[in-house]
C-alpha cells in the first residue's frame, strides 16, 4: 500500500518540473521579442521573405505608358478592392474616350509629327463567350439586321482622321489621330448585355463586355501594323437610362453598408481609365485583307473622311452604278419597280437605290424573282417590322393613296352649244367629255391652283381665283376648308372667266 501511495507523488513532481521549464522558456521568448529588441525590418530581412519577394512579378505601377485612354463614364462603387473596375453604359448613348499622349521627352521619336492608328472594339469579357464570339455576333446580326454593335459619333469627335467601319465587323471601328493634338473620340454601343444571356426570363444578369483599344504606328511600307499600346476596361451596357438607375442602386447599397464593409470596396471614380492589356489577335484586325494597313487597297468601307470638322462632307459607303433601263419601269424614281428578270447584281443595285443598303448582305444571292416571291411575313421576319413593311411595299410597287381625288373636264364652246340645244329640246347631245384626275395631298386652295395650272400647262400666277358654282348659279370662293369637305372622286367641269383687274383668269368649278 505504501508503494502505491508514492506513485501519484512522483507524478506530481515530474509534472511540476515540466511546467516550470515551459514557463521559463516562455519568459525567455518575451525578453527576446521585447519592445526594445523587436524590429519588423529584421523580420522581413529573413531569407524566407526574400525568397517569396523575388518570385513576385515586377511592379508596373511606376511604368510610364506611351498612351492613356480615358472613358468619360463613372465606375461602379460596388466593386471590391483589387478587382477590375466596372463601368455601366447606356445603349446608343455617345461616350467620350480621350486619347492622351503620355510619352516622355524623346520617347518614340519615330511617331513625332506622324499619325497613329487606333482600333476600338467591343468584345466579350467572359472566356466562354470569347470562344464562340463569331457565332454570337452572327446571331446578333440576324436578330438586328442593319444595326452595328459599335459606332463612332463623327460630329462630336475631335481630332479623328479617316474613321472607318467595316460592314462585316459590327463590333470594330478604326481611325487615325495625331498624338500631339487634342483627340477625343465618341463611341456608341448598340447592344445590351442581356442580349447574350442563355435564358431570357427577365431579371437575369447581363454579360460584361470589354472596350479595347489597340494602337499601331506606320511601318516602312506605309501600313499601320507595328503595335504600340493596348488597353481595355470592363463595361456593362443597359437599355437607355438603365445605366443611371444601376449606378444609383449600387450607390444606395454601399451607403447602407457598415464602415468596415465599405473599406472592402473601391470608391466610384468620375472617369474610367483603360488598363494596359495584350493586343487583340492579329487574325481579326481589319477584314479579309492580308494586311490591316491604311493604303489604296484598303477593303474597309469609310464612314467619313477628313479631320472631323463640321464642314467636312462624308463620302458614300459604296459607289452604286446607274440603273439599266430594262431593270426599271415607270416614268419617275418613285415608280421604279423591281422586275422578276433582274439578276442578283441588279437586285443589289435596286436595294441600294431604294435605301435598303443595310440588308444587301442578307439578300446577296437573291434575284428579282426571289425577292418578289417573299411574303409580307417573310420580309418582316428578316428585316423587322418597320423596314420589312417598307421593303414589302416597295417590292409590290404600291403607291401611296392620295387623300383626295377629283375629276375635272374643261368646258369648250362646242360643248356649250350642244348643252344649250339639249336644254331647248332641239336634239340629243353626243358630246364626249374627257376628264382628268387631280390628286391632292395637302387639301389646300394653293395646291388645287398648282394642279390645275399644271394640267393646262400655264403658270399658277395666271389663275387669280377659283370659284365653285353654287345654288342658283352663285360663285363661291374655294377655300382650304371647302376643299377639305369635298367628297372623294367628285366631278367638275371647268369654266374660265377673264379677271377684271389683271391678265389672269378665274376658274369656275361646275
Amino acid at each position: 500500500m505504501a508503494w502505491a501511495l508514492k506513485l501519484p507523488l512522483a507524478d506530481e513532481v515530474i509534472e511540476s518540473g515540466l511546467v516550470q521549464d515551459f514557463d521559463a522558456s516562455l519568459s525567455g521568448i518575451g525578453q527576446e521579442l521585447g519592445a526594445g529588441a523587436y524590429s519588423m525590418s529584421d523580420v522581413l530581412a529573413l531569407p524566407i521573405f526574400k525568397q517569396e519577394e523575388s518570385n513576385l512579378p515586377p511592379d508596373n505601377d511606376n511604368k510610364i505608358l506611351p498612351f492613356q485612354y480615358v472613358l468619360c463614364a463613372a465606375t461602379s462603387p460596388a466593386v471590391k478592392l483589387h478587382d477590375e473596375t466596372l463601368t455601366y453604359l447606356n445603349q446608343g448613348q455617345s461616350y467620350e474616350i480621350r486619347m492622351l499622349d503620355n510619352r516622355k521627352m524623346g520617347e518614340l521619336p519615330e511617331i513625332t509629327g506622324k499619325m497613329v492608328k487606333s482600333i476600338i472594339r467591343v468584345v466579350f469579357h467572359d472566356r466562354r463567350l470569347q470562344y464562340t464570339e463569331h457565332q454570337q455576333l452572327e446571331g446578333w446580326r440576324w436578330n438586328r439586321p442593319g444595326d452595328r454593335i459599335l459606332d463612332l459619333d463623327i460630329p462630336m469627335s475631335v481630332g479623328v482622321v479617316d474613321p472607318r467601319a467595316n460592314p462585316t465587323q459590327l463590333n470594330t471601328v478604326e481611325f487615325l489621330w495625331d498624338p500631339s493634338k487634342r483627340t477625343s473620340v465618341f463611341i456608341q454601343v448598340h447592344c445590351i448585355s442581356t442580349e447574350f444571356t442563355m435564358r431570357k426570363h427577365g431579371g437575369e444578369k447581363g454579360v460584361p463586355f470589354r472596350i479595347q483599344i489597340d494602337t499601331f504606328k506606320e511601318n516602312e511600307a506605309g501600313e499601320y501594323t507595328e503595335h504600340l499600346h493596348s488597353a481595355s476596361c470592363q463595361v456593362k451596357v443597359f437599355k437607355p437610362k438603365g445605366a443611371d438607375r444601376k449606378q444609383k442602386t449600387d450607390r444606395e447599397k454601399m451607403e447602407k453598408r457598415a464602415p468596415q464593409e465599405k473599406e472592402k470596396y473601391q470608391p466610384s471614380y468620375e472617369t474610367t481609365i483603360l488598363t494596359e492589356c495584350s493586343p487583340w489577335p492579329e487574325v481579326t484586325y481589319v477584314n479579309n485583307s492580308p494586311s490591316p494597313g491604311f493604303n489604296s487597297t484598303h477593303n474597309s468601307f469609310p464612314v467619313a473622311e477628313g479631320n472631323g470638322s463640321p464642314n467636312h462632307q462624308s463620302e458614300p459607303v459604296m459607289q452604286v452604278a446607274d440603273f439599266s433601263t430594262h431593270l426599271l419601269r415607270g416614268d419617275s424614281d418613285r415608280q421604279q419597280n423591281l422586275l422578276p428578270t433582274a439578276t442578283p447584281q441588279e437586285a443589289q443595285q435596286w436595294l441600294h437605290r431604294n435605301r435598303f443598303s443595310p440588308f444587301c448582305r442578307l439578300f446577296t444571292n437573291f434575284s428579282g424573282a426571289d425577292l418578289l416571291k417573299l411574303t409580307r411575313e417573310d420580309v418582316i421576319q428578316i428585316c423587322g417590322p418597320a423596314d420589312g413593311i417598307r421593303l414589302f411595299n416597295a417590292l409590290k410597287g404600291r403607291a401611296v393613296r392620295p387623300r383626295l381625288t377629283v375629276y375635272v373636264c374643261q368646258e369648250s364652246q362646242q360643248a356649250r352649244e350642244q348643252q344649250q340645244k339639249h336644254e331647248n329640246g332641239d336634239g340629243t347631245t353626243n358630246t364626249f367629255f374627257v376628264y382628268h384626275a387631280i390628286y391632292l395631298e395637302e387639301l389646300t386652295a394653293v395646291e388645287l391652283t398648282e394642279k390645275i395650272a399644271q394640267l393646262f400647262s400655264i403658270s399658277p400666277r395666271q389663275i387669280s381665283q377659283i370659284f365653285k358654282q353654287g345654288p342658283t348659279g352663285i360663285h363661291v370662293l374655294v377655300s382650304d376648308e371647302m376643299i377639305q369637305n369635298f367628297q372623294d372622286e367628285m366631278c367638275f367641269v371647268l369654266d374660265t372667266m377673264k379677271a377684271e383687274t389683271n391678265d389672269g383668269y378665274h376658274i369656275i368649278l361646275k
